[in-house]
């Protein structure tokens, strides 16, 4: 049991550090250190660069320290099973692209801001999405990220793996409506009470984009 332990203490780890760097004191620190690099307006893309080099050693140690696993938390999902996670797999990379559509992805990564050489913190906030994917559900890029990751989940390892990343998201998206209503007030207030979280209800209108 030592090496899941350590495995779900390297996804707290990351989920410490990237809520740490999301917020307004660690938005502010990582705009500093960049403009002290001489890279102004780097603050958003670094954010994303150290997410994704956390994540990467967080599954790097884990494959390493739970492969293989023990026979009684081995997986073996039957064929049935296989059928229903493949649809989830093209299921979360469409809705991932479809709702992709709905943002600035240059913003998203970071390459706008470092292109303007203006932090992401003193930036306007960007318009509200509420139309496309956005309709549907308040957070498209999570629903298909969790679909991606419970399609994948044909080992012990992915199914862990997917039970740790569900947390994580489920607390993330807490913290970010909290901010989201700090941004857009009352208007994300309605959005909120309107459509559903991540999963879709039947025969919803489309939405806009409000700002």
């Amino acid at each position: 049991m030592r090496p899941l332990l350590f495995y779900l203490a390297l996804w707290l780890s990351f989920g410490a550090v990237h809520s740490l760097l999301a917020a307004a004191s660690g938005q502010a620190w990582l705009a500093r250190r960049t403009g002290a690099l001489g890279c102004k307006g780097a603050d958003r893309l670094a954010y994303n660069l150290i997410a994704l080099g956390h994540l990467a050693v967080v599954l790097a140690l884990g494959h390493w320290l739970l492969t293989p696993l023990p026979p009684a938390l081995a997986v073996h999902p039957a064929w049935p099973v296989r059928a229903v996670q493949f649809a989830a797999l093209a299921g979360g990379a469409a809705i991932l692209v479809a709702g992709g559509r709905s943002y600035d992805l240059a913003r998203f990564s970071g390459l706008a801001q470092l292109r303007l050489g203006v932090a992401e913190r003193d930036q306007a906030p960007e318009p509200l999405a509420t139309a496309g994917w956005n309709a549907r559900v308040r957070h498209p890029l999570y629903l298909g990220l969790l679909l991606l990751v419970w399609g994948g989940a044909w080992s012990g390892f992915g199914l862990i793996t997917a039970v740790c990343i569900s947390a994580y998201l489920w607390v993330g998206i807490r913290f970010e409506e909290r901010k989201l209503l700090r941004l857009y007030g009352p208007v994300y207030a309605d959005y909120r009470a309107r459509v559903p979280m991540l999963l879709p209800r039947p025969n919803r209108r489309r939405g806009r984009r409000a700002g």
